[in-house]
This record gives C-alpha cells, structure tokens and sequence, in this order.
C-alpha cells in the first residue's frame, strides 16, 4: 500500500490557576519505528502526529520543581517529556513514547499487539530560566529501534507572568556551522511504508571522489551478530543533483538480528538514515541463501527543519550468498531506491547471519569483481579473430591458384 501521510504541528499552552500561560510547546515530531512481522521479518515504519492530538496531563509543575509536557494522538499513541528546574536552568528528563501496533494503519502486520513503551534520556542541554527553546531545523536520536525527529520546536517551561519570553536559546543545529546537506526544495512526504520524492531529472554527475570506507557491526547479547565493511554515497536528484559521502566517522550502525531477516541501519550524525534489509530463501530442500531484499533512506534538512523525506525500495534481490558465507563486492554499485535517490557503494564486505568469532566468513565475490571472466573471453575472441585471417588468408590463396592456369 502506499500514499502519503503528513505529519502535523501541535501547539500546547497550559494555564495556571489564574488562566495565565505557564507551560508552552509549539512543534512538529515524527518517529521511525522498527518493528517485528507476523512472518518473523523486521519492517521499519513511520509514525505521524494526527490532525487530533490533545494533550491530557500536562502540568506546569511552577509548585512542584517538576513540569509534564504530555499529548495523546492517533490510535492509543502517546508521547510525553518530564521538565525539571533548578534555580537558574530548566531542562528535559525523560521522553516516554508509547506506541500502539493494534494500530493497522501503522503496523499492518505486527507480530506483537498493543502498546510499547519506550523510556530514553532527553539529550539536549539546560535552558536559561524565562528563555523559550528554539530549534528550527531537524535533530534526532535514536533508542530501541526507535529514531524520534523533532522540527520548528518553540518550548518554554515555567513561565513567568503568563508571557513566553522573547530571549532564545537556540539549538546545535540552528547555529551556522556548516553548509546544509540538504536543498530544500524536496517534498515533505513520507509513507508508512514507501515515500516518493518530486519528480526530477534523471541525468546525476558522477562522484568527485569515493567515499571512505567504514566498518559496522551488530551485537546480539556480548556475541557479534552482523558484519559490514562498506563505503557510501547517496546521490539525490532534484533541481540540483546532490551527491553525499557518508562519514563513517561520524556514522553508527542499529539494527536487529534475526534468523530468517536482519536489518542494518546506518545514522550519520548529520543529515542522513540508511537502513538496509536482508532476508534469507531457500533455492533447494537443502541450500539456503541470503540477499538484500530492502533499503530505506530518510534525509532530514538542516536548511529548513520542516522537511523531512523518506525513500524506500523492497523489492531488492542483490548482494546474494550462501547462508554462512559472506558476500564481497569491491567494484561501485549502485541501488536505485527510486527515480529520485540512489546509494552507491564501494569496498563491500557484509555478512548478515552466521557470523562466528567476529569475523567474516569466506566471501562469494560479485562478477564485477572476477577478473577471470575476462580471461576466457579474451582468448575466445583473439582465436576468433586468427580463425578470421586464417579463413580469409585460404580463400585469397585458393583464388590466385585458380588464377595461374590457362584453360588449353
């Protein structure tokens, strides 16, 4: 199924006993939800605010030290943040989400029914008491399976005297520290399952350079459960063909394994999410492969935080191997999410199951790579080429004899 979902701005602004304003939220969220299939597989899926969202429990907490910033949207989904003070400073405790897979809409297969709870650390540093929080542009972080993105956020707890102060504390990612990675000219519309970008030229120039590569991992308990060796860019085609070298650096790999499915999600710290989805089939009663079946991207603007795009592409059946061995492709590929977004890779070493001693196992390497195909086509053809001058060197020979003799 596809189509598009917007997600929505909500505005809260809760009074105290005098009807005098002494909590204020303006902002925009979204979360990117990886969740588990009823057939075992692992699907990631993008949950909006509604057009409805209220915001039962919310506290001041001017009295208490503490304040509850809480709203309650879409079918049983709810988020909240626990605002604490001191003297000088306030600042965000716990973010709670709750989620809920009875929701068809969202999570139209989940193996798990009901609401989930996720509990995380709010990153973000204190504010000045009487100053409003400011971030314009788009900041995320990630925590089981979840990755929670926030946008054109105004907050102010423990007002005083009922006005919302016009002294700002803006955030990391307002401050101009870098060029954007991001034009903003694409279209802020994302899927449950699969987001289209604007319709753009096809034509992209080739890289500069190639990106550096980086090495990934997964644990499952203290055991290594998947490996990855692999150097990324994303082209993105819009008014302005974009090309973007992902920063190993600065990139850290989430994911889950499973027996028959494994997704790999890659965060570099800046502007760009990469998932990418392995799946295991049989081929016989008794031989079993893995291959890539999914890859999802989701760029975020640094330029103008409103917009946010995903692109999702499941019908993959690349990068195969035989379950336990590992697949390796040294050569550039490139795999075309949609018309608008590919990612290139480069030096890839991946293994998604089986993985022992945290090493890889013996690779199957991609035709690209196997330079003795080249080896037969080559003598192939220069044989041909000595049976042509041969043939032709006969013929010219047979005619001149012919041509030495007089009829009496």
């Amino acid at each position: 199924m596809s189509g598009f979902f917007q997600s929505y701005a909500v505005e809260v602004d809760i009074k105290d006993a005098s009807n005098a304003t002494c909590l204020y939220a303006d902002w925009m969220m979204r979360f990117l939800i990886t969740y588990e299939s009823n057939n075992g597989d692992y699907k990631t899926t993008t949950l909006n605010l509604s057009s409805s969202v209220t915001h039962n429990g919310s506290v001041c907490g001017n009295d208490t030290q503490a304040a509850l910033l809480a709203v309650q949207f879409g079918e049983g989904h709810s988020w909240s943040m626990n605002i604490t003070k001191n003297n000088e400073t306030y600042q965000g405790d716990f973010i709670t989400l709750t989620y809920n897979t009875n929701d068809t809409a969202v999570f139209p297969d989940a193996k798990r029914k009901g609401p989930v709870t996720v509990l995380v650390k709010d990153p973000l540093h204190p504010v000045q008491l009487n100053t409003v929080f400011v971030c314009h542009n788009s900041y995320f972080f990630e925590a089981e399976n979840i990755t929670q993105i926030f946008w054109n956020v105004t907050v102010q707890a423990f007002v005083q005297n009922g006005t919302v102060s016009k002294k700002e504390t803006r955030c990391p990612a307002d401050r101009p520290t870098s060029a954007p990675t991001i034009p903003p000219t694409i279209a802020n519309v994302t899927t449950a399952s699969t987001t289209t970008l604007s319709p753009a030229p096809t034509s992209a120039p080739k890289p500069v350079e190639n990106p550096d590569t980086g090495n990934y991992s997964l644990k499952s308990g203290n055991k290594t459960c998947f490996l990855a060796t692999v150097g990324l860019q994303l082209n993105v085609t819009q008014n302005k063909p974009l090309l973007i070298n992902i920063n190993p650096k600065t990139t850290v790999a989430d994911g889950a394994c499973g027996n028959t499915t494994a997704t790999l999600k890659l965060n570099d710290g800046n502007s760009t999410l990469i998932g990418f989805t392995f799946a295991v089939k049989n081929t016989s009663a008794s031989v079993q492969k893995f291959y890539l079946r999914e890859v999802n991207v989701t760029l975020l603007n640094h330029l103008n935080g409103s917009v946010i795009s995903s692109a999702d592409n499941s019908n993959f059946s690349k990068w195969d191997a035989f379950l336990g061995s590992s697949y390796m492709c040294r050569k550039e590929q490139t795999l075309q999410i949609n018309e608008d977004v590919q990612v290139h890779t480069f030096n890839l070493w991946i293994q998604p199951f089986l993985v022992e001693a945290n090493k890889f196992a013996t690779a199957q390497e991609c035709s690209l790579d196997d330079d003795s195909i080249l080896i037969p086509i080559v003598v192939g053809a220069a044989l041909a080429v000595l049976i042509a001058i041969i043939v032709v060197a006969y013929i010219i020979g047979r005619r001149k004899s012919y041509a030495g003799y007089q009829t009496l």
